[in-house]
Order: structure tokens, then C-alpha cells, then sequence
């Protein structure tokens, strides 16, 4: 049981580490040495990273791998992957070469509109809540214009709001609901601000309407804050051609595999179960390029999946069809990404990432990002339905298992050319491994 620790915000990075190594590890000087081997030999770009988070010991390092020949809407890219998974790379590239030669990925913007609200208790009469809300409106807009003066030059800025009675699902429950458009920033701090000018004016302004009775003068808000379910904020991808294009190495019978193809996603659509899974394989292209261009994963993931839920069950988030001889794979999903403001004007390789992309504004990172995923989920659903999704994988993770075991030169081209021929498995490698060293 680990001593608890006072100030430990307070102490310098070496005695953060020093705490540590000596309270949790056996061998403090190994475990020391290992965090402090992730440090950056340049102290200005350490000290950057440092300052990213609190209570900062080290770097986590992820691999940043490239997936060229993506043809997006006529445009070539080269896409970055930030991603610790084998085989997520090589995926995506061999979806984008498979697609280039076929007419490419095609991305449509359908919405780029962001929530955010104010939740707050109301005890009184619902009719002079409307009342006092439509009398305040345009209160909401003049007392956020210093907030919002510098997104409106660059065309975004606050699109509506609306009062939400939700009494029904909590007593005395109401919602200030506002949509915004935050341009080639994500606009989370954006959209917080407004929204806590929101709640302030809506306190101030019960206190002044002489409709309400002492006790409906008294609002209660009980958080502003912005929303990661972005339903409107949508960017679709597809590809598409010939039943008989589909043809290739893998695809002898390309009518057969356009049907299997389409049953799997159909599956998909309709068991959770395998929704989950099928998803999971979309954001391994989605989170890798979401890391690499400086945005925030988990916000991505928490409202894509609750897109993913919006019918009442969890489902598919890609679809496919064949339609008179035409075969067609396609997915619309919410994207809030930003391309200015963050990590994105402070991160080194997040700069690099972006100027890869030849500088996308916040709109072709969405559909740039779309794609990354689309490519993954064919490359899954290809392998899934011809070869199987082992073979490949576990190939690429050959050598993760040669490195965990510490093979050297000699062993690493042995144990590859024998599972050139046999079954890739993290036992059957270890077994081959002692074969050799005996």
C-alpha cells in the first residue's frame, strides 16, 4: 500500500519522480531510468511537452505512420496515423490503393453545426418562462458580442438558441440550447464562454422580470457546458463502381463478394454485438488521425458512438448496397475537428501532420478524417469475408512478438520464413523461437 503524498503538484519534476520510483518500484534506479530515457534531449521542446499537462514525468511515445496514394475527391494525400495497433497502417494504405484505381474516395460536408447548453431549475409557471425567454433573446446576443466579434469576421459565431422544457424527464428541468458554427477551430473554450454569459444574463434577467413571483426569480443553473453529441456536425464518405471493378487477387468472384460484403455490414446494422466490434475497426482509423492532427479523441469517440445509438440500439455506422450492377460503400458520421487553436499551433508533429495534409481547414480534416475510417472498415470487411481477418494481422504482428522476445538478425529471418508457409500465433512463434535457440 503506497504512502499518500502532500503538495505533490508543488515539487519539482525530478522530485515527482523521485517519489515515485521510490514508493512504487522495486528497482527505483531501472524504473527511473526508463522514464527519464523518453525525455527530449532539447530542453525548450521538452519543456513545451511538459507543459501540455500537470504533474508531467515523461513522454508516452505512439508510432506516427503515413498511408499514402489516398485519393479524396481528386486530391491526392498522404494520411497520418498516430496508432499503437499493428496492421491499422497497413490497412488503410492497401484500402487506398484498392480505391485510387477505382475513381477514389468521395467526402461530402452534409453540416458543420455545434451544441452547447445551459442547464438550469425552474420553479413556476412554464407559459411566463417562454414569455421571459422570448422577451431576453436578443440579450443572449448582444451581451456575448466581445466573445463572439472575432469568430463572426471569420463567418461562424452563435446560430440560435432555444428553451428546452424537459420537465418530463426531471421536475423543474429546463435547457438552454444553442447552436454554433466555430469555423476551422473546434471552439470547445468558445462555446463555453458564451454559454456562461448565457446563464449569467439568464439569472440577472429573472431577477428584473416583473412577471415572476419571488420564487420563479430565483433560477438555479446547474451547469453550462458544451455537448460532444454533434448529430449535425456530419461529413459523409463513400466509394463506389462496378460489381465486376471489385475483381482483383483476393476478389475472383466479385458478384459473390459484393453480396457477402453487403450481408456482413447488414449484420452489422442490426446486431450490437457485432456493431461494436465493426465500429471499433472504423475508429482505429478515425483515433489514429485524430492523435496525429492535435484533436481530441475521446470527445470524437463519445459522440460517435452515441450516433451510433440514435435509432435506440447500437448499429452499424457504415452501409452498404449494390444498386443495377453498381456497388456502393458508404457512412456519414459526426465529426467536431479543429485546425487552429490547441495543440494544433503547439504541437510540433501535430504542425507537421497538418502541413502533410497540405494545411486542410477544419471542413477537409472532416472528410479527410472520414476516409481514414471508411478505408479501415473496407479493409476489415474485405479481409473478413475472403482471407480472414488473422492472416494479415497477425503477420504484422510478428514482429511485436520477436521484439518482445528479444530475436536477433538471424532468428528475426528464420522465424519470418518459416510462418511464410505456417499460421501466424503468439504460442507457435514462442514454440519455433526455443526450437531455434536449442
Amino acid at each position: 500500500m503506497p504512502k499518500s503524498v502532500s503538495g505533490f503538484s508543488k515539487l519539482s519534476k525530478e522530485e515527482k519522480i523521485n517519489w515515485i520510483v521510490t514508493t512504487h518500484f522495486s528497482n527505483a534506479e531501472h524504473a527511473k531510468h526508463i522514464i527519464t530515457q523518453y525525455w527530449n534531449d532539447d530542453a525548450a521542446l521538452q519543456k513545451l511537452h511538459d507543459e501540455f499537462i500537470e504533474n508531467t514525468i515523461t513522454n508516452f511515445y505512439l508510432p506516427l505512420g503515413v498511408a499514402p496514394n489516398f485519393t479524396i475527391n481528386g486530391r491526392n494525400y498522404t494520411i497520418p496515423f498516430a496508432v499503437e495497433e499493428s496492421s491499422v497502417v497497413a490497412a488503410a494504405s492497401k484500402s487506398a490503393k484498392f480505391w485510387a484505381n477505382r475513381g477514389g474516395f468521395k467526402t461530402t460536408i452534409i453540416n458543420t453545426e455545434k451544441i452547447g447548453q445551459v442547464h438550469f431549475i425552474y420553479k413556476g409557471d412554464k407559459e411566463k418562462l417562454t414569455a421571459f425567454f422570448n422577451h431576453i433573446k436578443p440579450k443572449f446576443f448582444s451581451e456575448t458580442e466581445s466573445i463572439t466579434k472575432n469568430m463572426q469576421k471569420r463567418g461562424g459565431g452563435i446560430l440560435d438558441i432555444i428553451l428546452k422544457d424537459k420537465t418530463a424527464d426531471l421536475a423543474d428541468y429546463f435547457q438552454l440550447h444553442a447552436t454554433f458554427e466555430t469555423k476551422d477551430s473546434m471552439g470547445a473554450n468558445f462555446i463555453n464562454s458564451c454559454l456562461e454569459q448565457f446563464a449569467k444574463t439568464l439569472k440577472e434577467e429573472a431577477l428584473q422580470f416583473e412577471s415572476f413571483t419571488e420564487t420563479e426569480k430565483e433560477i438555479t443553473v446547474v451547469m453550462s457546458i458544451l455537448s460532444n453529441y454533434v448529430p449535425n456536425c456530419l461529413v459523409r464518405a463513400e466509394v463506389s463502381c462496378k460489381v465486376e471493378e471489385l475483381a482483383e487477387k483476393h476478389i475472383e468472384n466479385p458478384q459473390e463478394f459484393a453480396e457477402k460484403f453487403v450481408q456482413a455490414v447488414r449484420i452489422a446494422e442490426i446486431e450490437p454485438y457485432r456493431a461494436v466490434t465493426h465500429n471499433k475497426g472504423i475508429m482505429n482509423g478515425i483515433d489514429a488521425v485524430v492523435i496525429a492532427t492535435g484533436n481530441d479523441f475521446r470527445a470524437v469517440e463519445a459522440g460517435v458512438h452515441a450516433y451510433a445509438s440514435r435509432e435506440g440500439q447500437y448499429a452499424s455506422l457504415s452501409h452498404a448496397k449494390i444498386e443495377e450492377g453498381i456497388f456502393t460503400f458508404w457512412m456519414e458520421i459526426p465529426l467536431a475537428l479543429g485546425t487552429v487553436g490547441g495543440l494544433t499551433s503547439l504541437h510540433p508533429l501535430v504542425k507537421v501532420a497538418l502541413e502533410m495534409l497540405e494545411k486542410p481547414s477544419a471542413q477537409e480534416l472532416m472528410q479527410i478524417i472520414a476516409v481514414a475510417g471508411l478505408a479501415q472498415n473496407f479493409a476489415a470487411l474485405r479481409s473478413l469475408t475472403t482471407t480472414g481477418i488473422q492472416q494479415g494481422h497477425m503477420k504484422m504482428h510478428l514482429m511485436n512478438i520477436l521484439n518482445q522476445f528479444q530475436a536477433n538478425e538471424e532468428e528475426r529471418k528464420q522465424v519470418v520464413k518459416h510462418f511464410e508457409k505456417n499460421t501466424v500465433s503468439h504460442s507457435a512463434v514462442v514454440e519455433y523461437l526455443e526450437e531455434i535457440r536449442k
